[in-house]
C-alpha cells in the first residue's frame, strides 16, 4: 500500500497535535498550514520519518495577503516523496512587521537560493540562513517588489482611456 494523504495527516497530527495544524486538499494536493515556530520541526519530521520520506524540496515561495492582519506573509514549501510520488504543500504565516521564519538550509541545501529569492521579493527574514542577501534585485532597493504595497494602477496617468478598459462610457 502506498503513502496516502490520510497517513500523512495521522502522523503529523499525532506528532504535533491536530490543534496546531490546518488541512485542506486543493486541486488534489494536500496542504498543511502550521505555526511558523514549528516549520523546521515539521520539515525535519517529514524528512526523517521512514513512511513519509519527504526528502526533496521542490520549491519555496511566498504570498502576500495584505488583508490578513498579523499574518500577511505566507511561506509555502512544496515537498515531494520521490519513492511514493506524493507531493505535499506546507504553509506558514508570519506578520509583515516581523517576517522571521527559520531557515531550511540545514535540512535542504537547495533551500539556500530559494530562500534568498523569497527574501529578495517578499522581505521574509530566514533566521539562521548562511548568507541571506538580495540576488536578483539591486541592493539599493528599499522595498520588496512582490508585496502588494502599491496602487494597482497609476492614477496620475492621462494617456489611458477608461472606456477602453471597460470603465465608464457607453456600451453599444
Amino acid at each position: 500500500m502506498g503513502l496516502t494523504y490520510e497517513t500523512i495527516q495521522e502522523k503529523l497530527n499525532g506528532q504535533f497535535g491536530a490543534d496546531n495544524l490546518q488541512w485542506e486538499n486543493t486541486y488534489d494536493q494536500l496542504t498543511v498550514t502550521a505555526p511558523k515556530e514549528l516549520n523546521l520541526k515539521i520539515l525535519q519530521f517529514l524528512f526523517d520519518d521512514e513512511t513519509l520520506a519527504f526528502r526533496f524540496l521542490t520549491d519555496i515561495c511566498a504570498v502576500h495577503y495584505p488583508d490578513n492582519t498579523g499574518a500577511e506573509l505566507a511561506v509555502v514549501y512544496h515537498l515531494h516523496n520521490l519513492v511514493a510520488n506524493v507531493r505535499l504543500r506546507m504553509k506558514v504565516f508570519t506578520a509583515i512587521e516581523k517576517p522571521d521564519v527559520y531557515t531550511a538550509t540545514s535540512l535542504f541545501p537547495g533551500a539556500n537560493w530559494m530562500e534568498r529569492e523569497t527574501y529578495d521579493f517578499y522581505g521574509i527574514n530566514f533566521v539562521g540562513h548562511p548568507k541571506l542577501k538580495r540576488i536578483l534585485n539591486v541592493d539599493e532597493m528599499d522595498y520588496f517588489p512582490l508585496r502588494k504595497e502599491y496602487p494597482l494602477e497609476d492614477q496620475s496617468r492621462i494617456d489611458k482611456d477608461d472606456e477602453m478598459f471597460g470603465r465608464g462610457g457607453s456600451y453599444n
